[in-house]
């Protein structure tokens, strides 16, 4: 039974990643998996709505927006974040994030982007490479140093990019001015042409820790990088009056 959770979950993964419908044989090609199991697979994935089959192939199905809302809503992000990211894209025409620290992982819980961002963009979820993300800097650099260090081991330091920093030491030096300074900035760490930029959202005592960011090309943020950190301050100071009402990411301690 639960290597028959694991291939289910394989396959709308492989849906998931894909650009448009997915064929089951190439499914079947992909999850090195009999074509007799990927259908019967797809039929219980499809029965739940999870999936939906089209002439094409097969795609996500109608279920998983509602899963993507239960997630925001067991997470308690306020309506008023969201509303805030857009209302920042608008303003400085970047793709804006709000990422926290949770149980050990960082993740991404909320974005407004393209829909074929330039920047690649972020979706949301666990991030497993903070250390080459400005969100990522600026959510390590608020934890204690032990807490910082188990998710640096469990996670890895792997290259994402030949600019990736995968030195410990390197990184310690780089989270100190991000303290220092109360932002982060990642220049082609994570995707090749894209710089993104962070701060941290102020929480009172036992707070979340949680995090704005931006994404932008790297000439643009070469133009504007100022400009648009000083509106993603705006967005933090705004979403730190929610965080006491409506408890925008459950504080998960280090």
């Amino acid at each position: 039974m639960p290597q028959s959770v694991d291939r289910a979950l394989d396959v709308l993964d492989a849906v998931a990643a894909s650009e448009g419908p997915v064929p089951a044989k190439a499914l079947a090609r992909r999850l090195d998996c009999g074509l007799s199991t990927v259908y019967e697979l797809l039929g219980t994935l499809t029965a739940r709505g999870h999936l939906v089959r089209t002439p094409a192939g097969y795609v996500l199905g109608y279920r998983v927006p509602s899963l993507h809302h239960a997630f925001q809503r067991q997470m308690r992000l306020a309506d008023e974040v969201q509303e805030l990211l857009v209302r920042a894209r608008r303003a400085v025409g970047v793709d804006t994030y709000f990422s926290t620290y949770r149980d050990g992982d960082i993740a991404v819980l909320a974005g407004t982007a393209a829909a074929h961002p330039a920047t690649g963009g972020f979706t949301p979820g666990r991030d497993a490479a903070a250390h080459a993300t400005a969100h990522g800097k600026v959510l390590l650099a608020a934890l204690p140093r032990a807490a910082r260090l188990r998710y640096l081991s469990a996670a890895g330091m792997r290259a994402i990019t030949p600019r990736t920093i995968t030195s410990p030491e390197r990184l310690d030096v780089q989270l100190r001015q991000v303290r220092r300074e109360g932002s982060a900035v990642e220049v082609e760490e994570s995707v090749p042409g894209v710089a993104c930029v962070a701060v941290p959202v102020p929480a009172g005592p036992g707070g979340a820790l949680t995090a704005i960011s931006a994404a932008l090309p790297l000439a643009d943020f070469h133009r504007r990088g100022d400009r648009v950190t000083e509106a993603i301050r705006h967005v933090a100071a705004e979403a730190a009056k929610f965080q006491g009402t409506h408890d925008i990411s459950r504080s998960t301690g280090g």
